[in-house]
């Protein structure tokens, strides 16, 4: 089976709100096992189902930095039941918009209620780089990308560099 690509801006796809998942069946753990994959490959610390093409309400994370154990995390139907008042910016990027970095304030803290991958209903207290991490992947199962949290100016000017790209690989 051909391994998924991942989705980058233009692409309309990644404006697309995600289907929460029904059951959590075993097409929905290969799809999961599929994200992995490709995330590792990337490499990257988080992917969310619609950057594969599968607008599904499905995160993964892993936050372990390169010579730590793999930490692996699925969240399903992810939702966030509580976020801090007090703020904290992170520089982001996103396999969707390679080699692109700015600085996005987000809460610093949130509360998150998902299944796991047996479908079994958990909670998380997230802060630092895993709420930033979080709030961005469910962000993506929204429609909603990093730079939509940017300037206008900002925001414009990264899409229309990924535009021009996107056309010159069409031609």
């Amino acid at each position: 089976m051909a391994r998924r690509e991942i989705l980058i801006i233009p692409d309309k796809r990644l404006r697309l709100v995600s289907e929460p998942v029904k059951t959590v069946d075993a097409e929905v753990r290969r799809l999961i096992e599929e994200m992995f994959e490709v995330m590792y490959e990337a490499p990257g610390i988080g992917l969310a189902a619609i950057q594969v093409g599968a607008p599904k309400r499905i995160v993964i994370m892993d936050l372990a930095k390169k010579d730590e154990e793999k930490q692996p995390q699925v969240l399903i139907n992810p939702a966030i039941l509580w976020a801090s008042e007090e703020k904290a910016a992170y520089e982001e990027g996103c396999l969707s918009i390679p080699e692109y970095y700015e600085e996005v304030e987000r809460p610093a803290r949130v509360k998150v209620r998902y299944l796991d991958r047996d479908g079994k209903e958990q909670e998380i207290d997230a802060s630092g780089l895993h709420a930033t991490c979080v709030q961005h992947e469910i962000d993506h199962l929204n429609g909603v990308l990093f730079i939509d949290h940017l300037s206008k100016l900002k925001r414009d000017r990264v899409i229309k560099k990924f535009t021009k790209a996107a056309k010159r690989a069409d031609d």
